[in-house]
């Protein structure tokens, strides 16, 4: 059963919550992602409670198949493993409308953990995700800044992303200077069911 439920935005903004151009929310239920590549797979445990804008967009994403044979893009030892954006030649993939950005939430860019990627735009964070190899306390918000919304944690295979980190990269003429020599694919994303 799927567990994303229209949200009554009216009232949330009369409550001060949630933007009234967000749409929907996610359940508040433990729900866990796994995500195989090429390097082998990982899982990461999504947190709805403090992230329900970004995890309900993930989760619209992942349900339609769009992260399947994407690759990890953005390759930085002991700094970021990003993805879920480009084809295995670098190809952008067509995304819906960004996402509210949630990095006030209280969660912090510690090892392990996944955040939404975005441009110098705070509110631009569409399919891109990245986890941290590293804690990164500077991609956190700042009382004068917006951060990187974190919405999940890697609860197994983390030794598949650090193995992901340390693949020699090269220059992409659009993506910069970080992007694997050899593609590192997902080949698979799936909503583990309890």
């Amino acid at each position: 059963m799927r567990t994303i439920a229209v949200t009554l935005l009216l009232a949330a903004a009369m409550l001060g919550g949630r933007p009234a151009h967000a749409q929907e929310a996610v359940a508040l239920e433990p729900m866990r992602v796994r995500i195989e590549t090429s390097l082998g797979p990982f899982v990461m445990e999504l947190d709805a409670a403090r992230a329900p804008l970004t995890v309900a967009s993930f989760l619209r994403y992942l349900e339609r198949g769009f992260y399947e044979d994407t690759v990890m893009h953005r390759v930085v030892p002991g700094f970021v493993v990003q993805g879920g954006g480009y084809g295995p030649d670098g190809t952008p993939r067509a995304v819906a409308a960004p996402v509210p950005n949630e990095s006030g939430n209280g969660l912090s860019n510690l090892r392990g953990t996944v955040a939404m990627a975005r441009t110098g735009d705070p509110h631009s964070a569409t399919s891109q995700f990245y986890v941290n190899l590293a804690d990164n306390p500077a991609l956190d918000p700042q009382p004068s800044r917006w951060g990187y919304a974190v919405f999940g944690r890697v609860v197994e295979g983390m030794e598949v992303l650090e193995r992901i980190g340390t693949v020699t990269t090269r220059v992409h003429p659009q993506l910069g200077p970080d992007f694997p020599e050899q593609p590192v694919r997902i080949l698979r994303a799936e909503r583990l069911r309890p």
